[in-house]
């Protein structure tokens, strides 16, 4: 599946990774981040015996309590967190790129364990 979107894709001076347009964001700090990002996500997209996907306004509603960064990820605008029982994806950098609070989209993955990542 190919899709548009409309903005590019930019690494930084200092090695940041983000999207932009005649402005940009900063998704992750560094490439490498970005990179352990995605391999978290088909990780966790994996082994998770769920997912709830929440988008908008809902967003800011996530309990991280309990729930600590992923420091891996290096993230900025886009973050991961992990917890007893399963991780959480929050993308929040497209919405800032764009200033529409509904581009909003996390990711509950239940059931996820990061035994072993590097962080």
């Amino acid at each position: 599946m190919r899709a548009t979107v409309p903005y590019e894709f930019v690494v930084g001076p200092q090695n940041e990774f983000g999207i932009g347009t005649h402005v940009w964001t900063v998704l992750h700090a560094t490439v490498d981040g970005w990179v352990e990002s995605v391999a978290l996500a088909y990780h966790a997209a994996w082994t998770a015996r769920r997912v709830t996907r929440v988008r908008g306004a809902e967003v800011d509603d996530i309990d991280l309590d309990g729930f600590e960064p992923v420091r891996a990820v290096r993230g900025v605008a886009d973050t991961w967190w992990r917890g007893p029982d399963g991780v959480i994806a929050i993308h929040r950098g497209e919405a800032e790129l764009l200033g529409d609070p509904a581009l909003k989209v996390a990711r509950v993955y239940e059931g996820v364990t990061l035994d072993g990542w590097e962080d």
